[in-house]
């Protein structure tokens, strides 16, 4: 089944878009965090996605996860929203987004990684002071929020 931004693309090519997105960030319980090696731009990023018709965004995010990562969330815990001129992307495909994310924390997880090798090569724990710094552009003022944030809880 096509996803709605599928759909849409069919129809407008690669106009820009404003696209919705869950996301979720996984703590393990060495306080590290999870990142997959991106196959489209080869950039490290969270687990995240376009939400679809009729699907809450706690919906998406839990279905993007399980999708790239094998991981089922348990409890979400409501970290920011990610938009504005800084989530503009065009992607390696030529499809051009602004992005309205939506990103959760998660530390309550199930499942054992498996990565989905069309989109994610490579899934890694990453101590906060050792994340990559090839992350991919649009949700790169996630990552700084997130760095700050774990270093203000320590």
């Amino acid at each position: 089944m096509k996803s709605y931004i599928q759909s849409l693309r069919e129809h407008i090519g690669h106009a820009p878009v404003l696209q919705c997105a869950g996301s979720v960030i996984i703590e393990n319980e060495k306080g590290q965090v999870l990142l997959g090696k991106r196959t489209d731009n080869l950039c490290w990023g969270y687990a995240g996605g376009s939400i679809e018709l009729g699907e809450t965004i706690e919906e998406c995010a839990r279905r993007e996860l399980f999708e790239e990562t094998g991981l089922n969330a348990g409890e979400l815990s409501f970290f920011m929203v990610n938009s504005g001129e800084r989530t503009h992307y065009i992607y390696p495909n030529g499809d051009e987004v602004y992005n309205v994310e939506i990103i959760y924390i998660c530390r309550d997880y199930t499942g054992e990684l498996s990565p989905d090798l069309d989109e994610i090569s490579e899934l890694k724990f990453f101590d906060i002071d050792f994340i990559p710094s090839e992350i991919s552009p649009p949700i790169t003022p996630v990552i700084e929020a997130y760095i700050d944030y774990r270093k203000k809880r320590t």
